[in-house]
């Protein structure tokens, strides 16, 4: 088989006709313009440009420069034969201090950008939350204060009724988890805090936000339009039969946490601690009916699945072992001759396919979207020019065989966007770590597609992916 696999495949996976083919980023990841337009600060601002939080002191100010470069980055979109681009909104350009008037410069930004999609036959897929909170908000209590779920709501109004009419598909939430987890309970991300009870606290009003935002767009948007919220989801695997209880805890609250309020109404039961769930007089009436109301599809952000183990009885680490902090005897196990990414993360295709099957399982109604899914490598430009990322072309093969293997069983999966379009700003990795399908020389802002891109052309055009073996 060739390096792109389609010249000499033979047999090949196909996907339904009304396949949705994206790619994703988000707006701080992206925009830069930070001072433009009349955006305020927000928390990731703030936290880049507090000394020691940022892998060599990176900064979203510039990242691609997207802000400024929209017409031609949409006609990059264009070339690489998507029909669906994954974008988040910068609340902050919204709305500069998060509630109040709105910044006529900054919806009118992303007019622009829903109808240049438009006019290219892309489909825009809007993330309203995608991390980027304006710093008043976190200075008068963030995310663990129910009012900032009020303000999401309101904000989530006017984006609605300024996009609705070009933008027909709606994620409210971007990953939850980390922004709970490691904004506001280890700190590794902004706003940098490590509060235990501010994170459960956030676990709360993140998804009565969502509730909220999906009542006011409903309010705003016409029958047809849909929405629906994206969670980082992992499936936890087991070394021995002894350690099944414990990887069964961890995927309970790395999954449920989220999944069983949106689902079924309630916070997870059991083997849960009880330091990730809200204190119950942060529940209100009417707050579980609000977070379960039905949404029209589900967003999965899926990299790598995530093996568990037990220390030894010496309590001595073994080679690929590395302790688990909040489970006391617990190890993250890597295994001998398992491929990482550049950000360590194992390379196995079979972890998506099986968490879209227990998806399926357990919401077999509700439509899926892949709506992240892609590796870091390190990624150059070869004296001829060109980036032979291989490695990636051949991680998009595996995992999309994965997903067309999950559709051929039954599972409603109806799109795949790939992360990233653009090398980006990575959060607290900055610059070093490349996810992209479009290479970004960050000095000079030139751009241009990998290997990966000219693949992930073809296989949108085949609507197909070679089949993989085994």
């Amino acid at each position: 088989m060739s390096v792109d696999g389609f010249s000499t495949a033979t047999s090949r996976r196909r996907f339904p006709d009304d396949f949705l083919w994206g790619v994703a980023t988000a707006a701080y990841q992206v925009e830069g313009g930070a001072g433009q337009g009349g955006r305020g600060p927000s928390i990731w601002d703030t936290f880049s440009h507090t000394p020691g939080k940022v892998r060599r002191g990176d900064t979203g100010d510039i990242a691609c420069d997207a802000y400024n470069r929209l017409d031609s980055d949409l006609d990059l979109l264009a070339s690489l034969g998507v029909r669906a681009y994954r974008f988040s909104i910068a609340w902050p350009r919204i709305q500069p201090v998060g509630s109040g008037s709105v910044n006529a410069e900054g919806l009118d930004y992303y007019k622009r950008l829903v109808a240049g999609l438009r006019e290219r036959d892309i489909e825009p897929l809007a993330t309203l939350y995608h991390w980027d909170l304006p710093q008043p908000l976190e200075d008068a209590g963030g995310w663990p204060l129910r009012e900032t779920a009020e303000r999401f709501a309101e904000y989530a109004a006017i984006v609605a009724r300024g996009l609705g009419d070009g933008v027909s598909r709606w994620i409210t939430v971007n990953e939850p988890f980390v922004v709970a987890n490691h904004g506001y309970r280890t700190g590794v991300h902004a706003p940098g805090r490590a509060d235990e009870a501010a994170a459960a606290a956030a676990t709360h009003h993140l998804l009565l936000g969502h509730g909220l935002a999906v009542q006011a767009m409903r309010a705003e948007l016409d029958a047809e339009s849909q929405v629906g919220v994206t969670l980082d989801l992992t499936v936890v695997r087991a070394t021995t039969d002894q350690a099944k209880a414990v990887a069964e805890e961890i995927e309970a609250e790395s999954n449920n946490v989220f999944l069983d309020p949106l689902l079924v109404g309630t916070y997870p039961a059991g083997i849960v601690r009880a330091s990730l769930l809200p204190s119950p007089e942060l529940i209100m009436d009417r707050d579980m009916a609000v977070i379960s109301a039905p949404i029209d599809f589900l967003g999965v952000n899926y990299y790598a699945p995530r093996t568990v183990g037990l220390r030894d009885e010496n309590d001595e680490l073994r080679r690929g072992e590395v302790r688990i902090s909040d489970h006391p005897g617990a190890v993250t196990v890597t295994g001998e001759g398992v491929a990482s990414t550049a950000v360590g993360w194992p390379i196995d295709a079979s972890g998506l396919y099986d968490l879209l099957v227990q998806l399926h399982g357990r919401a077999p109604d509700l439509p899926l979207y892949i709506t992240e899914n892609g590796m870091a490598a390190e990624d150059y430009v070869d004296p001829e020019g060109s980036v032979r990322d291989y490695e990636r072309i051949s991680y998009l093969r595996d995992h999309l065989a994965a997903a067309a293997r999950a559709i051929e069983i039954g599972v409603d999966l109806r799109g795949y966007f790939c992360w990233s379009f653009l090398d980006n700003f990575e959060w607290a990795e900055g610059y070093q770590k490349r996810f992209g399908l479009v290479y970004v020389d960050f000095g000079t802002q030139r751009r241009t597609p990998k290997a990966s891109a000219d693949f992930y052309r073809q296989m949108i055009a085949a609507n197909a992916v070679p089949a993989v073996t085994g």
